[in-house]
């Protein structure tokens, strides 16, 4: 008689097995499946895809999708991004305020620096002058 690691893993697959459950109490079989190897693991990976289709099922049609960074909407990425534009502009500006507000406020205490530099920026643009001579 051959011993089961010698059978070939197709015969081992086919192998006829009973799962009975019976009452502790009584002795009772409640209920007794005839299983083999093979169906026990078409059993198990069918189980897996189906909860790892409704799992995915779950995610991609419910608002559980808004959870998982990175994932969303294309036109709630571009209002975000259009808000981030405008905060940084608007910080830009209150940075220009401030700075005005207290240059205004140096002015009027009288407090500015002694040496300010001038501004020429505006006279090197300037098409060079003729002299007109008499």
């Amino acid at each position: 008689m051959e011993t089961l690691r010698n059978k070939p893993v197709a015969k081992r697959l086919r192998n006829r097995y009973r799962l009975v459950v019976m009452n502790d109490d009584t002795f009772e079989e409640v209920i007794t499946f005839k299983l083999t190897r093979l169906s026990v693991y078409i059993l198990m990976s069918t189980i897996f895809v189906v909860l790892v289709g409704l799992t995915i099922a779950l995610i991609s049609f419910t608002n559980l999708r808004f959870l998982i960074p990175g994932y969303g909407k294309q036109s709630s990425l571009q209002e975000l991004r259009q808000l981030k534009m405008r905060t940084d502009s608007l910080e830009k500006a209150m940075g220009q305020q401030q700075q005005y507000l207290q240059n205004l406020q140096n002015v009027l205490q009288g407090t500015t620096p002694t040496t300010v530099p001038l501004d020429t920026s505006l006279l090197k643009n300037l098409p060079p002058t003729e002299e007109i001579t008499d």
